[in-house]
């Protein structure tokens, strides 16, 4: 195949590892270019937005990941990029629509350690053949030796490995080709140990994924999950990938009788980018989040309403002297909005929610639990 020809079944396949893929306004979802490629919206350091090629190397696998179409036992159309043609496509691109940077991942090239030469080597070419110095995102394959791991550092702007289950038992429902500790914990805690705070790689951002859905795994454990990968392997951010039903193995608790329909598996999904929100922004701890009978968050409300309805006796919050943890748990104020609180205070009272521009829903929701007094 060309080159081309080939970018555009890889781009289309990349589509399945959802990562970056979140957004809150259309602006910042992804959108397919028309050579057929996927394009990530990025937020530039300097502010404003910028444009992520993302691709992968190759749709080959020897993976048996029950949730992926990708899988080795399934009859797609394979192909696979090498690292000098996957280099020149890029920068080709880099020069004739100004994109900001590379989101490069791959199926299994026969071994983990084989792919993550040929995902570094692209990094490598780019970097000190084409001096290019601008963000790169490599995926780190399950089960890549510590060598590997740490040339694909010292080679990318961040780099991510996929959790997939909160835990070993969910884990083997998907694939019994990997191993959980050995091939996914592993590489995680080297990430964080290389990444960490005063380590020579501390600018890299370290990501990780689960797949929502597709092993019967539950909310609870998801979060918990959540708290370990923030609190000790130092992930900058977790993304949340719901199982895309017909796409995975037969026999998979994802493709039952009784799965739940796509429309409900994304409001799932949605709830736990708004758990994980909550944990980043608004401070919110595990003991904060409340669970269905079924250990999942609920799908009729959001979590930081359901605390709210939970704890009567935390209102009315005075606006006038509460700290920003304390704000930030009254509804329809977020982030911008306490910040905007606390350096009004410093000048003046707050006397009124009209002065702080929140829009007609945020000024319902936050009237009945604040006072000035």
């Amino acid at each position: 195949m060309e080159t081309l020809e080939k970018l555009k079944i890889l781009s289309a396949d990349s589509q399945y590892d959802l990562a970056c893929a979140c957004g809150t306004t259309p602006e910042e979802h992804r959108r397919k270019g028309e050579d057929g490629r996927w394009l990530y919206p990025v937020t530039m350091p300097g502010g404003g937005r910028s444009i992520l090629l993302k691709t992968l190397l190759s749709n080959t696998c020897a993976n048996d990941c029950k949730y992926c179409p990708l899988r080795c036992d399934t009859n797609i159309r394979r192909c696979t990029l090498s690292p000098d043609e996957t280099a020149r496509a890029f920068m080709d691109y880099l020069v004739r629509r100004n994109i900001f940077g590379l989101f490069l991942s791959s199926g299994v090239i026969g071994t983990p350690d084989r792919t993550m030469e040929r995902l570094n080597a692209v990094a490598s070419i780019l970097r000190r053949v084409h001096r290019f110095r601008g963000y790169i995102h490599l995926k780190i394959i399950p089960g890549a030796s510590d060598a590997a791991i740490r040339e694909a550092i010292s080679l990318a702007s961040a780099v991510s490995l996929n959790i997939e289950t909160p835990g070993e038992k969910y884990f083997q429902k998907l694939s019994v080709r990997k191993h959980f500790m050995q091939d996914i914990i592993r590489p995680l805690k080297l990430m964080a140990q290389l990444t960490g705070r005063g380590e020579p790689y501390a600018r890299v951002k370290t990501t990780t994924q689960f797949v929502v859905g597709a092993a019967d795994e539950t909310d609870a454990e998801i979060v918990r999950y959540m708290f370990g990968l923030y609190g000790r392997l130092h992930m900058r951010r977790i993304y949340f990938s719901a199982y895309q039903a017909g796409l995975g193995a037969p026999g998979i608790p994802g493709e039952t009788a009784g799965a739940p329909a796509p429309a409900e598996r994304c409001l799932r999904e949605h709830r736990l980018y708004q758990a994980d929100f909550l944990v980043r922004k608004y401070g919110f701890k595990a003991e904060d989040f409340t669970f269905d009978a079924r250990n999942n968050l609920s799908l009729e409300k959001d979590p930081k309403k359901l605390w709210t309805e939970n704890h009567p006796g935390f209102y009315p919050v005075n606006v006038n002297r509460a700290d920003r943890e304390t704000l930030l748990r009254v509804p329809g104020f977020g982030p911008i909005t306490v910040a905007q609180i606390l350096n009004r205070r410093r000048e003046r009272r707050v006397t009124t929610l009209q002065e702080l521009n929140l829009g007609k829903k945020r000024l319902e929701q936050a009237c009945a639990y604040v006072r000035f007094d």
